[in-house]
């Protein structure tokens, strides 16, 4: 029986995304307290909430890569560029483990974005 290459990246992104997934339950905790009586303090309170709400749509995007890129390995196409099909280099699935795209490709993706 041959070990799985990608074992410990697994187990990266799967301790990563418990991570997330407990700090968006914070988040949601912190997003579902109500609100201070007094208006200056409701005023701090409806700005913190924004950057709150930020960070949590950041963590749900990046809770959305990782289970990808999980699916990605159980389906056997994990590091395989999902626009050429070529191998994505390990060292850019170990700098950037759900990475979609080979370098090649992600740097066209950004020229096109750029343009736009």
């Amino acid at each position: 029986m041959h070990a799985d290459p990608n074992e410990a990246l697994r187990r990266r992104l799967e301790k990563q995304k418990r991570d997330l997934t407990a700090r968006l339950d914070r988040i949601t905790a912190n997003v579902r307290r109500g609100y201070h009586a007094d208006s200056k303090e409701r005023a701090k309170e409806f700005e913190d909430r924004e950057v709150v709400d930020a960070l949590g749509n950041e963590a749900r995007d990046e809770v959305a890569k990782i289970t990808a890129a999980l699916q990605r390995m159980e389906s056997g196409n994990f590091g395989l560029c999902v626009e050429c099909g070529a191998r994505i280099e390990d060292a850019r699935l170990q700098a950037h483990p759900y990475a979609e795209e080979c370098i090649e490709c992600a740097r066209l993706e950004e020229r096109r974005g750029a343009l736009l």
